[in-house]
């Protein structure tokens, strides 16, 4: 059997990994996927401190299934030490941030980010500046939703995100909107019905691009 490809999640809710796992599987079926979940990172990642907290429990589960995968999706919308972590194997790695930026921008769409806090803002703007792909950008928007509440109440979580989407669709002259935090999985398909423009999911994103880097 060939290789998997192996979402790392960065974080340590399990839920959360086994949601990220599921999304993909439905987009990319015929990869052969498995998650694995940074115990002791933290619950949720929120800016550029639990980014910080997490990097080393991240480095610890790439050395584990490094020899033993095809690829590696880094599982955190805040691509969380991916270039740290690309130099530290030869195998494809891929941030859920990076993919979905990239996807726009090889769409030729134009997109603003829907993310969860205003702290992880900065982050998602240096990063997308940093990939060359800050003219594609309209903004970066925070719904107020922390991650942990994309598990525990989707229902509410895609209300904020659904609002915040249409604000970005009405005020900043976008093609697209991505959602910008893993956990959104769970509210994806909501927001969808609800609006008729582009809603790129990062797991999708990513479980594509990992589809034709780890099959090339």
């Amino acid at each position: 059997m060939r290789r998997p490809v192996t979402i790392i999640n960065p974080n340590s809710t399990e839920a959360m990994t086994h949601s990220m796992l599921a999304a993909a599987q439905r987009y990319a079926p015929s990869l052969n996927l498995v998650g694995r979940t940074s115990t002791s990172g933290p619950a949720s990642i929120q800016g550029r401190e639990d980014g910080q907290r997490a990097e080393q429990p991240l480095m610890n589960e790439v050395k584990s299934v490094a020899d033993t995968s095809q690829g590696i999706i880094i599982g955190c919308f805040d691509d969380t030490a991916l270039a740290e972590v690309s130099k530290s194997v030869s195998i494809p790695v891929i941030g859920i941030g990076q993919a979905a930026f990239h996807f726009c921008a090889l769409k030729g769409w134009r997109f603003s980010v829907v993310t969860t806090l205003a702290v992880s803002v900065p982050i998602i703007e240096e990063n997308i500046h940093s990939y060359g792909l800050g003219g594609f950008l309209g903004c970066v928007r925070a719904s107020a939703v922390p991650v942990l509440e994309l598990e525990s109440n989707p229902q509410l979580a895609s209300q904020r995100i659904l609002t915040e989407t249409n604000i970005a669709l009405e005020n900043d002259n976008v093609d697209a909107v991505v959602l910008g935090c893993a956990g959104m999985v769970n509210v994806v398909e909501t927001v969808r019905r609800n609006v008729e423009a582009p809603i790129v999911d990062p797991i999708e994103a990513a479980a594509g691009c990992a589809g034709w880097l780890c099959n090339a």
